[in-house]
C-alpha cells in the first residue's frame, strides 16, 4: 500500500527525488495530505494503474497494478467508494464488479484508443461472421462489448485464456499485435481484430537496435501491444506487472521498457540500482489525471460511472470467467 500519511511524506519524497524536482514535490505535497484526508472522510481508496505519474502512483493511491490486478484488487475491495486513477473503462470494469459501491474516475475523458477501435456491434457481426466461435475480449474495451463477449483476458493471462476455452479457434478482439503474439503461443486459430494501442503501436525495431548500439548492455522489455518486429528483437514480452516483477527478480544493469513512459518511472523507484533509459512514449489518456482531479473527484463525488445493469451482468460473467482462470 502507497498511500501518503503527513508523517510519510518526507520518506515519499526521498524516493521520488530523481523523478520530480523539489520546487515540483512543493506543489504536490500539500494535495497528497489533503487527498489523504479526503480518503478518510469518505472512506475511499485510490486504484491506479501502472501508467500513472510517479506523484499518484506512490503518493495516493491504495493499491496498483495492471488491469488484472487491479480488477482483482476492486472486486476485494470493501471501502465505500473507489477512485480509479486510471482510463475510463478501468472504471467501468471495477463498477462491473462492484455495483454497489461507489466508482468515481477524475476526468471523464480519460478514454483509450483502443478501446474505441470496437462496438458491441461490431461484435455481433463477428458473431454472425464465426458462428460458434468463442469472443475472448480484452479489458481494454467497453462494458458493451463485454458484455457481447464470452470471456475476458489482459495481456497477462491472454494465452491461459484462450487454452481454457477448450476449443480449436477464437475471436480475438480488439488489440492485433496482442493477438498475433497470443497466437505463436497456442495451436489455437486465433481470428484477430485490427485495434491498437496509440502509445505502443508507434514503437519500432529501429528503436531497439538503436537502444543496443548505446548501450551493449541493455535489456529490452516490451508489452506485447507492441508491434511484431518489437517483440521479436526484445528479450522479454510480457504484461506491465510482468515487466516489473522481472527488474525486480533479474536486477539487470540497465533497462529499456518498450511501453508508457510512466510505468519506467514507477519500477525505476523501485528499483535503484537499476539504469533506466528511454525511448519510451506517453499516454494523452493516462495523463489527464492529475492530482488536483484526485482531489476534487474525493469532494465533490465526481465523476460517477455507471453501467446499465443488464449491460453490467452481462459483463461481469465475462470478466469474472476471466478472474477464474
Amino acid at each position: 500500500m502507497h498511500s501518503a500519511t503527513e508523517s510519510s511524506l518526507d520518506s515519499i519524497y526521498a524516493r521520488l527525488r530523481p523523478f520530480i524536482p523539489e520546487m515540483e514535490w512543493a506543489v504536490h505535497a500539500p494535495l497528497i495530505e489533503e487527498i489523504a484526508a479526503w480518503k478518510r472522510r469518505r472512506n475511499a481508496v485510490v486504484l491506479a494503474h501502472n501508467y500513472q505519474t510517479p506523484e499518484i502512483f506512490h503518493g495516493v493511491a491504495d493499491r496498483t497494478g495492471d488491469s488484472l490486478a487491479l480488477a482483482r484488487m476492486a472486486v476485494e475491495e470493501t471501502a465505500d467508494v473507489i477512485v480509479f486513477a486510471g482510463v475510463h473503462f478501468m472504471a467501468e470494469t471495477a463498477k462491473i464488479l462492484n455495483p454497489d459501491k461507489t466508482v468515481l474516475i477524475p476526468d471523464a475523458g480519460a478514454g483509450c484508443s483502443l478501446a474505441e477501435s470496437i462496438t458491441a456491434a461490431d461484435v455481433r457481426l463477428l458473431r454472425e461472421r464465426y458462428p460458434g466461435v468463442p469472443v475472448v475480449t480484452y479489458v481494454n474495451t467497453s462494458a458493451g462489448v463485454k458484455a457481447e463477449s464470452d470471456v475476458c483476458c489482459t495481456s497477462g493471462n491472454a494465452v491461459q485464456v484462450v487454452e481454457s476455452l477448450a476449443t480449436d479457434r477464437v475471436i480475438f478482439i480488439p488489440d492485433e499485435y496482442l493477438g498475433q503474439w497470443v497466437r505463436q503461443q497456442t495451436e489455437v486459430e486465433v481470428i484477430l481484430w485490427k485495434g491498437h494501442c496509440e502509445v505502443h503501436e508507434r514503437f519500432s525495431a529501429e528503436d531497439l537496435r538503436s537502444a543496443r548500439e548505446q548501450h551493449a548492455d541493455v535489456t529490452i522489455l516490451a508489452h506485447p501491444e507492441c508491434p511484431p518486429d518489437v517483440l521479436e528483437e526484445a528479450d522479454f514480452v510480457g504484461s506491465t506487472s510482468a515487466m516489473s516483477h522481472y527488474v525486480s527478480e533479474r536486477r539487470p544493469a540497465r533497462v529499456l521498457m518498450m511501453t508508457e513512459c510512466s510505468m519506467s518511472d514507477n519500477v525505476a523507484v523501485e528499483n535503484p540500482t537499476t539504469a533506466f533509459i528511454r525511448p519510451c512514449n506517453l499516454c494523452p489518456h493516462m495523463k489527464t489525471i492529475t492530482l488536483p482531479k484526485i482531489l476534487q473527484s474525493l469532494e465533490t463525488m465526481t465523476h460517477v460511472v455507471d453501467v446499465d445493469p443488464g449491460t453490467s451482468a452481462k459483463a461481469r460473467v465475462a470478466v469474472e470467467r476471466m478472474l477464474a482462470v
